[in-house]
């Protein structure tokens, strides 16, 4: 089982003025182990195919983690950003399901 050590973006909506929210990314490292390492192709009508993962990775959570688990956005992973498609709670871990890769605001971005 391969190890893993990485970011995990969280995003909290916040109105920034009246009536406009955003969702403000707050990036956080974790420890745990890549449990499911695959890759699969979309499919469509598109020229070029969508690049798609189909991992699990299993991180140790801390209270932030456990509290705010719905808010997970996206995970660093291999040099890049992915979607969180599904996180599964087994206390002291959390079981992040991976997907596509995310191209939403990070903790960078202005």
């Amino acid at each position: 089982m391969a190890k893993y050590y990485g970011v995990i973006g969280f995003g909290e909506t916040a109105e920034v003025t009246p009536g406009e929210w955003v969702d403000q990314i707050v990036e956080r490292p974790y420890f745990g182990d890549v449990i499911k390492n695959m890759r699969r192709l979309g499919g469509g009508d598109k020229v070029n195919s969508d690049l798609l993962v189909s991992n699990q990775i299993s991180v140790v959570a801390d209270a932030y983690a456990n509290s705010t688990f719905h808010a997970i956005r996206y995970i660093e992973w291999m040099g890049n950003l992915w979607k969180v498609t599904d996180v599964e709670v087994e206390r002291p871990r959390l079981i992040l399901s991976l997907g596509g890769v995310y191209d939403g605001p990070t903790s960078s971005a202005p």
